[in-house]
């Protein structure tokens, strides 16, 4: 049995029904801008918990990751959920975590809090957003997809930015970031519950909750092209979130919490307005583009750092930010555009199961090595080799599919 998908009523006209359907798809983009902000929102704080603590650069790392391993779990089992009970509750359910995930990153007094809060957050994060991504779609076929590509890397700049600000010129920089995102997680929550239900819900709910880690045929052609270029951004944003405050500090003498935020928003702000700015593009073009730049961004990067640049830095960020935005973007269409209506939440998943992985994995190994050998800059100098690798293995994996 299936209910149909956000009714209007039927007395609106066409142009009422239309902008009441554009306001909806905007709240629900707001919502992944909000939770990605919120993720990276952390990122300038570590410098200063840090200096107050007095924790190793392995505990960085280790807090980092238990956001993506618990994203990830919190994807495999709930990727699916939203098809069966609606994209509403899912979603409605997460923002609620996310507010209690603040509340704790507010009041944390020891490095343990920071760990429930990431654990919190992600598992609200992994649990919405394939909801979010998907009853974007529901609502607007081609605005989703654009915004499904573009709402990640600008809510990880937002984050970034606004954390970076707060921190380095407001009071409580340990506290007000997270109270303004716990008002706006309150908001949207009134908000989304609010709405009528914008997907289908199809029996099935229980079983949806066994990990599955797939989806349709088609839909894994396409992954198998796009995962090369995904994987590479990813690890990207990676390096940028784990190691970049510290090599901002140590290797080019910038205060880590603004320069910190300013390096991921530079990143990150780049691979938002790079999505905008392609998004006729072929998916394929978008892919081979990316991988381009990615590989000259990074290595543009390492020569920064070998050069003590900050301003190379910044400038090198940006072009790299540009390959990852234009590889997620041809990641998402090319995987959405083989998916059918049934398999969007599943195939989503996947995909940001990919993603994360790559954005966790290699910086927890990353930190780990800092630890055991106290060198930050051979450190960043070999992440950054294999993002390059990753990056030229993508580009010629997209000129053979062609």
């Amino acid at each position: 049995m299936t209910c149909p998908a956000a009714a209007l009523p039927a007395s609106l006209p066409p142009a009422a029904e239309a902008a009441t359907r554009r306001r909806r798809f905007y709240l629900l983009a707001s919502v992944t801008l909000s939770f990605l902000a919120g993720a990276s929102a952390p990122t300038p704080l570590y410098p200063v918990y840090q200096a107050m603590w007095g924790f190793a650069p392995v505990t960085v790392a280790a807090i980092f990751a238990s956001y993506a391993v618990v994203l990830l779990a919190a994807l495999l089992v709930l990727g699916r959920l939203s098809d069966h009970v609606g994209r509403r509750p899912v979603i409605v359910a997460a923002a609620f975590l996310q507010v209690g995930a603040m509340a704790v990153f507010a009041t944390a007094q020891d490095t343990s809090a920071l760990f429930l809060a990431r654990i919190v957050q992600g598992f609200a994060t992994g649990g919405a957003i394939a909801a979010i991504g998907a009853a974007m779609l529901d609502l607007d076929r081609q605005r989703g997809t654009l915004a499904n590509a573009v709402a990640p890397a600008l809510g990880t700049a937002s984050g970034a930015v606004l954390s970076g600000v707060m921190v380095h010129w407001l009071p409580q920089p340990t506290h007000l970031v997270y109270w303004v995102l716990a008002a706006a997680y309150l908001l949207q929550a009134a908000g989304i519950a609010a709405m009528p239900e914008p997907g289908r819900r199809a029996p099935g709910a229980l079983a949806s909750l066994r990990p599955r880690f797939g989806a349709s045929p088609k839909a894994r052609a396409a992954l198998r092209i796009a995962a090369p270029s995904v994987l590479a951004g990813w690890s990207l944003a990676g390096f940028a979130a784990s190691l970049g405050p510290a090599l901002v500090k140590r290797e080019l003498s910038f205060d880590a919490s603004l320069g910190g935020g300013l390096a991921l928003f530079a990143l990150a702000g780049s691979a938002a307005a790079t999505v905008l700015a392609l998004r006729r593009w072929h998916e394929k073009a978008l892919l081979a583009f990316g991988a381009t730049a990615l590989l000259a961004g990074m290595a543009a990067m390492l020569l920064a750092l070998q050069a003590g640049s900050p301003v190379a830095y910044l400038a090198a960020s940006i072009v790299a930010g540009a390959g990852f935005g234009a590889s997620f973007q041809g990641g998402v269409r090319s995987v959405l555009a083989a998916a059918s209506a049934a398999d969007r939440a599943g195939a989503l998943s996947v995909l940001f199961v990919l993603s994360y992985l790559a954005m966790g994995l290699p910086a927890v190994a990353a930190g780990a090595i800092v630890a055991l050998t106290g060198n930050l800059h051979a450190t960043a100098i070999g992440f950054g080799v294999a993002v390059i690798v990753l990056a030229a293995l993508a580009r010629a994996g997209v000129q053979r599919a062609g």
